[in-house]
């Protein structure tokens, strides 16, 4: 099941579970984490992208491991209004690649992950090789982390 509807998605999920937040690059997939109470959200791996196979394995094995109920996908909208770019079209297809894996996914809008993170890494002086090296899995933080809030509040 692939959703933008927060009542869903949580309706699909068991009580409880860790869900990983994915932010969906071209050449990288930042990855992170919540808790099981759906308090935080933690970034986790960076994945460099090569053959959506062998990606899809990678992200199979942390879901296994980390015992995750459900996916979190960041959806690129336009900033100005909102609507779907050619960016959310790979987004929902990855998502339609990933849904074999039997958990629930939700897409959600990640306008501003990218440059909230940024903005935070330069404002803790962070060179520029360290923000490349940490701003895809802390916007899949970011991201997760509005998903959670907004499924706690649902």
């Amino acid at each position: 099941m692939i959703t933008t509807d927060r009542t869903l998605f949580r309706d699909a999920l068991p009580a409880g579970g860790r869900l990983i937040g994915l932010d969906v690059g071209t050449k990288t997939i930042g990855t992170a984490l919540c808790d099981a109470g759906w308090s935080f959200a933690s970034p986790a791996t960076l994945i460099r992208r090569t053959k959506f196979q062998k990606d899809k394995l990678a992200l199979a094995a942390l879901i296994a491991e980390q015992q995750v109920k459900g996916i979190v996908i960041g959806l690129p909208l336009n900033l100005t209004d909102g609507s779907e770019s050619p960016r959310s079209q790979s987004s929902r297809a990855f998502a339609r690649n990933m849904e074999d894996l039997g958990l629930p996914i939700f897409l959600q809008d990640e306008r501003w992950s990218t440059q909230a993170v940024t903005r935070t890494l330069i404002e803790q002086d962070a060179s520029r090789a360290k923000r490349a090296e940490l701003v895809d899995k802390m916007a899949a933080a970011y991201i997760l982390q509005g998903a959670i809030d907004a499924l706690v509040g649902v």
